[in-house]
């Protein structure tokens, strides 16, 4: 089941949870520096990939309360477990990777598993899991289910080795992702858009392979204690996102390898909900013009409304004259947009916090990148003309400098755009640059064809199931999220499991959005509090639960207060709930 094994030790100036940064190396506004740009070590690669995906999910902010009023960054020495693993049916592998503390308690076996939040790669997830679980005395067990950050540059016909190192297939390496591509192929090809796996269908199985690596890695590591079986072993599932979702799906398989399941802001569908793909199209047509609608100190900063807001009015001209809404005024297409948007179930909530993806562009490249992996697209197949490259100044695709690309393992988010990959578009036209692409993308949800067929069949396959019965699952969701609205994926996944009789609790949390790591943003710390205070907590009080000490925790709207401008987090602020 597993190639590509390797283990390596982690102690003294590099441990695991930290890689020997410390909270005050984490916050540093520069990534730990390669010796040489073009050829970083291993080691170097492993230390800024921790660093990126910490600033990536965590407020590591000072006043934000991390370190002091939840979570903790202290050293844990230990040794890792890293292996690429292939689900039944998949053309490409997964990355898993377990962490052993020298801490581990042998007499309480203890395995968090967590797939990486978004599309990250392999430590996508160490801020949740590995800074609950290590210091605990746990082994954790991570994956990127299928995405990640395993770029391949098909100029150079090169990609990520195992241990994160660039490589070539002439030289014979080892390389995590090899796409299937036409010869001659130009630009970036990676996971989540070019397996033609469809990962996200697979969420379920990467996290229960990676469940069976811990044990597999807990036998290498303390021979004496061996065997360690899902019997005398306890696992948790922990996952934020979409590894809230991937821990949901995981959720419904068949036997009792799992004990509990934590689910922080999932990225579910299920009968009743709406799938990411048509909330995020119908989300990057309309939203930009639906937010003039709405009071302009309503809307945390950034994106900053002076510079989009000339673009946003554009939008709203261009729906008008495509027909997708009315009025004769800037302010009458507006609020067109906006109430369409609510007829679908958008909260006002949402629709606020989400203003940052739409001030961003990140609906845009999150559709793109998704119509191609549930279509089962190859690179130069995507039916909308997008394409993956590095860029000129104007925007035009080039071929990626040895230093791009050398960073793309450890600083990437595991979608374009970002650390050197831009998001070609081939539909681009004046005077709306991107609206014949979204358009086009929107088509393959709401049209017709053998294309909107194929992605609307890649989506049916990710629907999600009810929970096995008896399981304990926690569902966290913050009631202002605006990239995964609960409206659309964790409210009607928490009805359906608890109207079957499922051990299914629902924690919904006023005023936190989806990225705990726009809180260093000052309006974004004085509007929201954080969402990991509470995936902690739910993963203390299940813990209690398997050892008999507590109950599971009750269902709950959480009332709580944001802090202001200008001033630190307090516990008062969280009103994080008793039982």
């Amino acid at each position: 089941m597993f190639t590509s094994e390797r283990s390596t030790d982690h102690r003294g100036n590099d441990d695991l949870l930290t890689a020997g940064l410390g909270l005050d190396g984490l916050r540093a506004m520069t990534p730990p520096a390669f010796a040489d740009a073009a050829h970083p070590t291993a080691t170097e690669l492993r230390r800024r990939a921790i660093w990126s995906n910490w600033r990536g999910i965590a407020d590591l902010a000072a006043g934000g309360g991390y370190g002091t009023l939840y979570g903790t960054t202290q050293a844990v020495p230990g040794r890792e477990y890293s292996a690429l693993a292939t689900v039944p049916g998949a053309t490409q592998p997964h990355r898993v990777l377990v962490q052993v503390p020298d801490v581990f308690d042998k007499a309480r076996r203890c395995v968090v598993v967590a797939p990486a939040s978004g599309s990250r790669g392999v430590y996508g997830a160490i801020s949740i899991a590995g800074a609950w679980g290590l210091p605990k005395g746990c082994a954790v067990a991570y994956t990127d289910k299928g995405a990640g950050t395993d770029y391949f540059d098909l100029d150079a016909q090169g990609g990520a080795r195992a241990d994160g190192t660039f490589g070539t297939l002439d030289a014979g390496d080892d390389l995590a992702f090899v796409p299937d591509a036409p010869i001659a192929a130009s630009g970036v090809a990676f996971k989540h858009a070019h397996s033609k796996d469809n990962p996200e269908a697979h969420w379920g199985r990467h996290v229960q392979q990676a469940a069976q690596f811990a044990l597999h890695a807990l036998d290498e590591a303390l021979p004496d204690a061996a065997p360690f079986t899902f019997d005398n072993t306890r696992v948790i599932a922990v996952g934020i996102s979409n590894g809230g979702g991937a821990v949901l799906r995981a959720a419904e398989l068949d036997g009792d390898w799992l004990d509990a399941v934590v689910a922080g802001e999932p990225n579910v569908f299920v009968e009743g909900g709406r799938p990411i793909y048509d909330f995020a199209t119908e989300a990057a047509l309309l939203q930009p013009c639906a937010l003039l609608h709405l009071a302009p100190e309503s809307l945390a900063q950034p994106p900053m409304r002076a510079q989009v807001e000339p673009m946003w009015t554009l939008r709203c001209a261009s729906l008008k004259a495509a027909g997708l809404v009315t009025g004769d005024t800037t302010a009458g297409q507006a609020k067109s947009a906006y109430d369409a948007m609510r007829a679908s179930g958008w909260t006002d909530a949402a629709l606020r916090s989400g203003a940052a993806s739409s001030g961003f562009d990140l609906w845009r490249s999150v559709a793109a990148t998704y119509a191609s992996a549930y279509g089962r697209y190859g690179v130069g197949e995507h039916p909308c003309g997008y394409a993956f490259s590095a860029q000129n100044a104007d925007f035009s695709p080039r071929a990626a400098t040895a230093e791009e690309r050398a960073a793309w393992w450890s600083d990437a988010a595991g979608i374009p755009p970002g650390n050197g990959v831009g998001l070609i578009d081939a539909k681009v036209a004046p005077p709306d640059l991107t609206l014949p692409g979204l358009q086009c993308l929107r088509a393959l949800w709401d049209g017709q064809g053998a294309d909107a067929d194929r992605v609307r069949s890649g989506i049916a396959e990710t629907r999600a199931s009810l929970p096995r019965a008896g399981l304990p699952v926690v569902v966290v969701h913050g009631l202002d999220d605006g990239l995964v609205p609960p409206a659309f994926s964790s409210a009607p996944y928490v009805a359906a499991a608890q109207a079957a009789g499922r051990e299914v609790r629902y924690w919904q949390v006023e005023n936190v959005e989806h990225f705990d790591a726009f809180l260093g943003f000052p309006d974004y710390a004085a509007r929201y509090v954080p969402s990991l205070p509470y995936v902690y907590a739910a993963l203390d009080r299940v813990d209690a639960y398997l050892d008999g000490k507590a109950s599971l925790p009750s269902d709950a709207v959480i009332a709580t207060t944001p802090r202001g401008a200008g001033k630190p987090l307090e516990a008062g602020n969280l009103a994080i709930p008793a039982n």
